[in-house]
């Protein structure tokens, strides 16, 4: 148990620690008058859990919310032996800068590991810049949550009004644009697919299954939480050609054409499945099977699944193909989203047609993945000799 002169020399994950009653945060300096909270939370914890179920219907969004909260409220406890509603503007700055160089490094960063091990840790280590920026921005949103439900009296990271030019958007901006595939590493990673064996019943699940996924992930551009949640009868004919309809990002309804590919690979895996080819309005089964074919499986399987491909086609290309290899070995399932945009640009579909299958809100968004021009670009240069 902390006290207050107290310096950590483990960190725990927060379902393990035993908090004494100053640094829970009942009666936190920053909150607001219990009368008129709007959240059933009486602890910066059970608060934290309110702002999470509001994101129960999308599993990589709530990890990844889940992950900043506990590290904020970590180092609340731990470095500034606060609850997080005692944390005031200057707490934030310090913890700007502790993004950046998570000290100590030998009880904040380590190797991923369960969260029952001794071995887990809150970080791998230092955040990159952009990593630095996502994280603000969640904290930025859970604070603010808190605020419009009553539990805290103001947001002292809106005081801060540089965070962002002083993390360098413009440049992360470059980075995050990287994050897909070109052309002849997307080519290395489908011979990997093709490859795959076939020899056993099992091999012969996987193989059909990750060709379906595949061509889902790049011909549709789906997230990967709308990979796991819908159902066959989500491909349905209209008007006459087939279409996919989404249930996107913040309950947005959408849908995506259905280009032959896609057709031809959804009745294959169909028929693998023992269905009929093309599926009817009534047939609410899972999109994406379990590897016996009977259950759904949730987007953190598909997410592993996906990488354990990529990392299995980087190791088989290493000798060859170095530089591609490892780019796949850095590629998740949002990289195949990217590479779906980007490959789409270079193919020459309009940017408005990009922009609706992506179901991007704006126009702009989809903007950022469209190289050919840079491409063009760095041909020309080649002019140039010494």
């Amino acid at each position: 148990m902390l006290t207050n002169n107290s310096k950590p020399t483990t960190i725990l994950p927060f379902e393990s620690m035993q908090l004494p009653a100053h640094l829970d945060g009942n009666q936190g300096s920053n909150r607001y008058d219990s009368k008129h909270c709007q959240i059933s939370a009486n602890t910066d914890w059970q608060a934290i859990q309110c702002w999470l179920n509001e994101f129960y219907d999308s599993p990589q969004t709530l990890r990844n919310y889940r992950k900043e909260a506990e590290r904020l409220l970590l180092w609340a406890i731990n470095q500034r032996q606060k609850a997080l509603s005692d944390l005031g503007r200057e707490d934030f700055q310090l913890y700007q800068e502790f993004l950046a160089n998570p000290q100590p490094s030998q009880i904040w960063c380590g190797p991923r590991a369960e969260r029952g091990s001794l071995h887990w840790r809150p970080f791998k280590g230092p955040l990159s810049q952009g990593s630095q920026r996502q994280g603000l921005i969640i904290i930025n949103a859970l604070f603010s949550y808190l605020v419009d439900a009553g539990y805290l009296a103001g947001n002292p990271l809106s005081l801060i009004r540089r965070r962002k030019r002083k993390l360098q958007p413009q440049a992360d901006q470059a980075i995050s644009q990287q994050r897909y595939l070109d052309h002849k590493t997307w080519q290395l990673l489908k011979i990997h697919l093709n490859q795959q064996p076939q020899e056993t019943p099992k091999q012969i699940n996987h193989y059909q299954r990750n060709q379906f996924l595949f061509h889902l992930l790049y011909l549709m551009a789906p997230r990967v939480s709308e990979v796991s949640s819908h159902s066959m009868n989500s491909f349905r004919l209209y008007r006459g050609q087939w279409w996919w309809f989404v249930l996107g990002k913040g309950e947005k309804q959408g849908k995506v054409p259905v280009g032959d590919e896609m057709l031809a690979a959804l009745m294959l895996y169909r028929t693998h499945l023992g269905l009929t080819e093309l599926p009817e309005e009534d047939d609410s089964s899972p999109l994406l099977r379990s590897i016996n074919g009977t259950k759904s499986i949730s987007a953190n399987m598909v997410y592993r699944q996906v990488k354990s491909v990529v990392k299995e086609a980087a190791e088989t290309i290493r000798l060859d193909n170095p530089i591609q290899a490892a780019t796949l070995e850095k590629a998740s399932t949002h990289w195949f989203r990217h590479t779906s945009v980007t490959h789409g640009d270079d193919a020459g579909i309009e940017l408005k047609y990009l922009t609706r299958s992506a179901r991007h809100e704006k126009i702009e968004t989809t903007a950022i993945y469209q190289h050919a021009e840079d491409d063009k670009w760095h041909k020309a240069w080649q002019k140039l000799k010494y």
